[in-house]
């Protein structure tokens, strides 16, 4: 086995191929990756403007005190006149501003009388005027290539007027879960020994979270021609197969013998020092790419997370970081063995600093994906060095719920 650090890099030295891109109109892009560089094809805003309502001045004509109304510029509209010596135009939120005005007086800060403003509170040069670019200049890249779009890209491209943006096709992530005791859900269980397949639609759900494509492959159970025939088919719908179970060291653990022999794919790791998910194997066919995660729910959850989501993000030009922070520990933690470890904990905020608790942690095998339910659960992310810790002490946490 290699340590979780020599697999993270032979992941990250994989070369991994982008998808191909489509155009999608605006508001359909939400939480896709941009395939393009979103550049500004001019000022904004193109000239100065009103940040607020209020009268155009020239700054030093308020020694006078007193300006004469001449006239007003809407939103919008173009502005009709130079502005003059000791003289005022009304201006509103967004207006151009005058030529020869230099600033904007709140409306708060004035009194009209006989179409003048009486000035009661000066402001200084340039007050509540947006200068040419101050959101963007003509030629700077806004948003780049790869990027995640959320709402303020969608936004900041509605501004530019682009329509149809390019994007990113999801890559495809094929789910198949191998076990003789695995039942889909909905048929009637027969044995007490049979159970729910449930991580397929658990990976189905972070496939989709993070902008990956699934396709529900089902289970089969544990005879190598099934496997070898649904992996085959798999791998032909998919970018990323991903398989769980059987790729333990048991009798019955076929899928590494199939990924190697059968299906001719070279192994880049197979077996990491890390609890729980230690079986995981990551192989590359072609321009493919096959996870075989451990079978217990929890175990393929995290290994997943760890494995998967990386490949998921750089076919569409980006990456994945998982958001870590550093949190103050509530209670004794233990450890319970030399691998890295993800532990479940409960992540909180108090006085701007993050605390853990373990309260709710069911003690078993990875199999218990309960241990992450919850919005505010995370993972305890300790190295094979460390050991038990006491109350107060710091720790490194996983926020999982972070997307």
């Amino acid at each position: 086995m290699i340590s979780f650090e020599e697999s993270m890099e032979r992941l990250q030295g994989l070369e991994v191929p982008l998808c191909g891109v489509q155009k999608l109109f605006l508001t359909q892009t939400l939480g896709r990756h941009l395939a393009q560089d979103v550049v500004a094809d001019e000022d904004n805003p193109s000239a100065p403007t009103a940040a607020m309502d209020g009268y155009a001045i020239k700054a030093q004509d308020q020694v006078k005190r007193s300006l004469r109304i001449v006239g007003q510029t809407p939103a919008g509209s173009e502005v009709k006149r130079e502005l003059g010596e000791g003289e005022a135009i009304k201006t509103f939120t967004g207006s151009l501003m005058p030529e020869g005005a230099d600033t904007l007086i709140p409306i708060e800060n004035v009194r009209v009388e006989d179409e003048k403003i009486l000035i009661e509170k000066p402001v200084p040069e340039g007050f509540s005027v947006r200068p040419v670019g101050e959101n963007y200049t003509k030629g700077e890249v806004l948003i780049k290539k790869g990027s995640r779009i959320g709402f303020a890209e969608i936004g900041v491209m509605a501004s530019l007027n682009i329509v149809m943006p390019l994007v990113y096709q999801r890559p495809k992530v094929g789910i198949l879960s191998t076990g003789s005791e695995v039942l889909e859900i909905g048929e009637p269980q027969s044995s007490p020994a049979q159970l729910r397949s449930s991580n397929n639609y658990t990976l189905e759900a972070l496939t989709t979270l993070h902008g990956g494509e699934p396709v529900q492959l089902g289970a089969v159970g544990d005879e190598r021609a099934q496997i070898t025939q649904a992996m085959r088919e798999g791998l032909k719908s998919s970018d990323i197969l991903v398989t769980t179970g059987g790729v333990s060291v048991g009798d019955y653990d076929f899928v590494k013998d199939v990924v190697r022999e059968a299906l001719g794919a070279e192994v880049a790791f197979k077996g990491v020092v890390i609890k729980p998910g230690q079986h995981v194997m990551v192989a590359q066919a072609g321009q493919k790419f096959i996870v075989s995660l451990p079978g217990f729910a929890y175990s393929s959850t995290v290994t997943f997370m760890l494995y998967v989501l990386p490949l998921i993000y750089r076919m569409q030009g980006s990456n994945y970081w998982p958001k870590m922070v550093y949190a103050t520990l509530k209670e004794p933690f233990v450890k319970r063995s030399k691998k890295t470890e993800f532990t479940p904990c409960n992540v909180s905020i108090e006085d701007g600093e993050f605390f853990v608790d373990f309260a709710g942690n069911k003690e078993g095998s990875s199999a218990i994906l309960t241990n992450m339910l919850g919005e505010n659960r995370a993972l305890v992310v300790t190295s094979p060095q460390e050991g038990n810790k006491d109350a107060g002490e710091r720790v490194l946490v996983w926020l999982i719920n972070h997307i």
